[in-house]
């Protein structure tokens, strides 16, 4: 995706970032965010921006996917996917939701010269 840049949380965590606006970022472990069996925090919790809310519940309500939220993203447009889990997204499926979150936070200049690039 053109104008990506990477930089480094507090608890070095890569944010990806389109414009100064994180687009997808790797959580640090988080209490909202734990096993149920174990009580253990995940440590591996990727977070991806969506377009909507719409688009959030279809993701997070289908039991097909392995995306899911917490209370504490409630009212934010974004999913989260274990590390872990990411392996049951196809590579198309995985490009498709990098892709919505840089549009969602791109600028609407770059992200129109990025779709016309592609013919979309």
């Amino acid at each position: 995706m053109p104008h990506v840049t990477v930089v480094t949380g507090g608890a070095g965590n890569r944010v990806y970032q389109v414009g100064g606006k994180s687009f997808v970022f790797f959580r640090t472990p988080r209490p909202d965010a734990v096993d149920p069996a174990t009580g253990e925090r995940y440590a591996d919790v990727i977070v991806f921006w969506v377009p909507s809310d719409d688009d959030k519940q279809a993701l997070v309500q289908d039991p097909g996917t392995p995306f899911f939220t917490t209370p504490h993203f409630d009212g934010h447009p974004s999913v989260l996917v274990r590390g872990s889990r990411i392996g049951e997204l196809d590579r198309a499926e995985l490009a498709e939701i990098v892709q919505d979150a840089w549009l969602a936070q791109a600028s609407k200049r770059r992200a129109a010269q990025w779709l016309a690039s592609r013919g979309l």
